[in-house]
């Protein structure tokens, strides 16, 4: 009987009974030993990762508590402390000096804000619509705000002012019968200012009288009205004809020539020359004329004796001048104000005014046309052109309730506003704008003042100071106050000792649990019979030696009396942790705080007034620096060739085209059209103009560019970019108006230079006014700025390394990107990627000896299910033979 196959087993083991799984188990496991060894390198190499980002942590920790005492003004610190904290805050540089200070603030500052008359609405045309220029500039505004009164009635002459027909502000003016002439009135006004916030005045013109003297073919002669009060000939001395006295002596006279005379003209008088009193009004209360006519003549009215006097018509004074002592509007009410000169209702105005513009303030302009000459378009137009002003829109509910708010964005009396409107080429401005917007403190003031701007005004320990805002900086030196009330208070100011001792607790403590995180991962610990994980690690060795040696060193290039860190009570135990010795620690800072910070900070000092230690870097040695200077840095500037005459006139419409510190290849930004508002100008006043206008023109004010002009000692204008250096240059092109020629006659600008020289005779990089030493020297990245002086020897530059300074640099390789830290837990996280790479390409060949495996037993498996069959069989075959013989 032929044997019949036996079919392939589906389960290894089941045809013959072979434990081919248990088998194949077994030698894997054989097989797979060597897996083990990469997960302890794995683990290993992870624990040192482990273990180097707490040393990471540990040195972060120590480099955050270094950083209270790598400032050099950490060491310089002073404390203030203010009596009244509602009143003020205060600051102290480490340019303060200690000391006790009484403080009282008078006035506090705000800006200026003007309102227009009220239109009914804020959306309808003004105007014809004809391009407008606005022209915004900021100055000091001279002269007072309030009102002017007109002549008093002839009722209040002869019978004075009844009680009740006054009120200022709120508050009732007390008046009666003998409120009978302006100097009266005037003091019942001012009787009353603590409570209205106004003060009267009398201008009187014999204020000031000064003894007459006419010289050899001189002459003088005084009239009021038509009636001549004194005259006086030729050769006569001061005190020999007219003076104060003698008016007085001649009024007084009833039956005199000049008492008849005035009678006879309806001209009264009040109060004497002597006293400075002396009115005249007529018998309808209105103002006189008074005429000098003087030639060859010093003193007389309103002129001091000696001083010359060219003669001028004057109006007596029979009125009273309103000044509102914070720029506010008066409000006048009562029950016959008229009497008194004064109209009932709310108002005020500059009353002699002028305006002085200031250089350091920006101008701009706006321009007004068709598109915009609506209410909220002007305002909308003045907000986009940021021209140092803010515009709102108010309603007063009134029949015209849209007024148009101007405010300016500083605080200060020099932050005044002056608003001068010019049309297109020839064209003159819109009348209507120009009726609502005009405002000059000198002129024509179309818009009304709501504020006045004003300083903030306070004296310390009786000293008056003012400051254009409400922080005061520098009023005591290195103290900086910010004012918030009106009031007084004390201050003291002290050095402040306490920072240095905390921040150097702070530096013991994060050194000494550095020093412990770096022990406890290099030690073996004899309890657990473990080595920490670092132990024998050559990077811990290193950050170890490395910080004790910086430690443990001496501070070089120091010019004070501390050099090392035992003489202000920090040193090593026997342990090698830091401890800190308060008592030497007091000692060293009674005795020595200057010198303090040379331990811990890096320090410059220059020995050159114009010469200033700017910065270093971890390359800069230790060291003393001759420093020679061979040439200063310049600014670019354009000169006018000639003097300027004493006006010049800018036509309207002018505009020049600046291009301003421009790059190779140039830069838009580096170039903007100038507008120069119309006017006749004094030099002075067109420096200033001129200044501000380019200041003001957006493009340079947002790239930071700005540019002084002033005129020189020879009468030239001199026009220069604010930046030092090579990188600075300037060219002015006329556009439309008036050329820039006929303002700087043709004349070429110069550029900017750098400065040069060398420090410790190695060359130096020079970029405007910085010198920094050159890459591969001893003073490598050390800057210094030089603002002045001489060519030539100008002494040295001495560099010091402090503890801090040295350690925080120290800590920086620990930690920076290609540091030391950093690079060796990197390259450990690369070994852990690299075993796992190895491991992962035994374990794939692995899985491919479990399948060679895996086939070679199921192949056996079968051969003996087989076998065993065929074994069947034949004992089957074998046992029939058998039982058949």
């Amino acid at each position: 009987m032929a044997l019949s196959s036996t079919p392939a087993l589906a389960s290894p083991g089941i045809g013959s009974g072979l434990q081919v799984n248990d088998i194949v188990d077994k030698l894997m496991a054989a097989e797979a030993a060597p897996l083990s060894g990469y997960d302890r390198k794995t683990a290993s190499y992870q624990s040192k990762v482990s273990a180097f980002g707490s040393l990471t942590a540990a040195v972060g920790v120590f480099q955050s508590a270094l950083g209270g005492l790598t400032s050099a003004n950490a060491f310089k610190g002073f404390s203030t402390t203010v009596g009244n904290k509602d009143l003020l805050t205060a600051s102290a540089s480490a340019k303060a000096v200690a000391g006790n200070y009484k403080i009282n603030v008078s006035q506090l500052a705000q800006a200026q804000t003007l309102m227009t008359s009220g239109l009914a609405s804020k959306t309808s045309a003004i105007g014809l619509g004809g391009s407008t220029t606005l022209f915004f500039q900021f100055g000091t505004a001279s002269g007072s705000f309030g009102l002017q009164g007109t002549g008093l009635s002839s009722s209040m002459l002869s019978n004075g002012l009844a009680n009740g027909s006054l009120s200022i502000n709120g508050t009732a003016i007390p008046t009666s019968s003998s409120t009978n002439s302006a100097t009266a009135l005037a003091n019942a006004i001012n009787d009353k200012t603590s409570s209205t916030g106004v003060t009267a005045s009398v201008a009187n013109i014999f204020s000031t009288f000064g003894d007459v003297a006419t010289d050899g073919t001189g002459s003088y002669a005084l009239k009021v009205g038509n009636v001549t009060l004194a005259s006086q000939g030729a050769g006569v001395a001061a005190g020999a004809g007219v003076t104060a006295a003698s008016l007085d002596a001649d009024l007084a006279n009833a039956g005199g020539a000049t008492a008849t005379a005035l009678a006879a003209a309806g001209i009264t008088f009040t109060g004497s020359a002597a006293a400075g009193t002396l009115e005249f009004r007529s018998a309808s209360g209105a103002s006189v004329a008074i005429t000098e006519t003087a030639s060859g003549v010093t003193g007389g009215a309103k002129t001091a004796a000696g001083a010359a006097n060219a003669g001028a018509t004057y109006a007596s004074a029979s009125s009273v001048t309103l000044s509102s002592a914070n720029g506010s509007p008066i409000t006048i009410a009562g029950n016959n104000p008229a009497a008194a000169g004064l109209t009932a209702g709310t108002g005020g105005s500059m009353i002699g005014g002028g305006f002085s513009q200031d250089a350091s303030q920006p101008s701009g302009s706006v321009v007004i046309d068709s598109t915009n000459n609506t209410l909220q378009g002007v305002a909308d137009a003045i907000n986009k052109a940021s021209l140092g002003v803010t515009a709102t829109i108010v309603s007063d509910g009134s029949a015209t309730p849209y007024r148009l708010v101007l405010t300016s964005n500083k605080t200060g009396e020099n932050a005044a506003m002056k608003i001068g409107l010019s049309g297109d080429g020839s064209n003159p401005p819109d009348a209507a704008l120009n009726s609502l917007l005009s405002y000059d403190p000198a002129g024509t003031q179309s818009m009304q003042q709501t504020s006045a701007a004003q300083d903030t005004k306070l004296t310390v320990n009786g000293i008056a100071v003012s400051s254009h805002s409400n922080t005061v900086s520098e009023s005591i030196q290195g103290v900086g106050l910010t004012v918030n009330q009106v009031g007084s208070t004390t201050l003291n100011v002290a050095r402040d000792t306490n920072s240095v001792k905390t921040n150097l607790t702070a530096f013991v403590k994060a050194y000494n649990e550095l020093n412990g995180a770096l022990k406890k991962l290099t030690a073996y610990d004899p309890e657990t019979k473990k080595a920490g994980a670092l132990q024998g690690d050559p990077t811990a060795q290193s950050m170890q030696a490395q910080l004790r040696r910086m430690m443990s060193g001496q501070i070089t290039g120091l010019s004070g009396s501390l050099t090392n860190m035992g003489q202000v009570g920090i040193s090593f135990a026997k342990d090698g942790t830091l401890t800190l010795d308060d008592a030497k620690l007091n000692k060293a800072i009674e005795k020595n705080f200057g010198d303090i910070a040379g331990l811990f900070t890096a320090i410059g000092n220059a020995t050159d007034p114009n010469v200033s230690f700017v910065s270093s870097t971890a390359k800069t040695k230790p060291g003393s620096y001759a420093l020679n200077v061979t040439a200063l840095a310049s600014q670019a500037a354009l000169t006018s060739s000639a003097a300027l005459v004493g006006s010049t006139t800018i036509d309207a419409n002018t505009t020049w085209a600046l291009t301003l510190n421009d790059t190779t290849p140039s830069n838009s930004k580096n170039v903007a059209n100038v507008t120069i508002p119309a006017g006749t100008y004094s030099p002075a006043e067109l420096a200033k103009i001129v200044q501000s206008s380019i200041n003001g023109t957006a493009a340079f004010a947002d790239s930071g560019s700005s540019v002084t002009a002033a005129i020189d000692g020879s009468g030239k204008l001199v026009l220069s970019s604010s930046k030092y250096g090579s990188a600075s240059n300037i060219a002015l092109t006329s556009v439309t108006g008036s050329t820039v020629d006929s303002v700087f006659g043709g004349a070429a600008p110069v550029a900017g230079t750098d400065v040069a020289g060398t420090l410790g005779g190695k060359a130096v990089v020079g970029t405007g006014q910085t010198l920094t030493g050159a890459e591969g020297t001893d003073a490598e990245g050390l800057k210094i700025d030089i603002t002045g002086g001489a060519l030539g020897d100008r002494g040295s530059v001495s560099f010091s390394q402090g503890y801090a300074y040295q350690l925080n640099n120290l800590a920086t390789s620990f930690l920076g990107s290609k540091g030391l830290l950093t690079t060796v837990t990197e390259g450990l996280n690369k070994s852990i990627k690299d075993v796992a790479k190895q491991r992962d390409a035994f374990s794939s060949k692995l899985d491919d000896i479990e399948k060679r495996y895996r086939t070679q037993f199921t192949r056996l498996d079968a051969t003996l299910a087989k076998m065993q069959s065929t074994q069947a069989y034949l004992t089957q075959q074998l046992a029939a033979i058998a039982s058949n013989g």
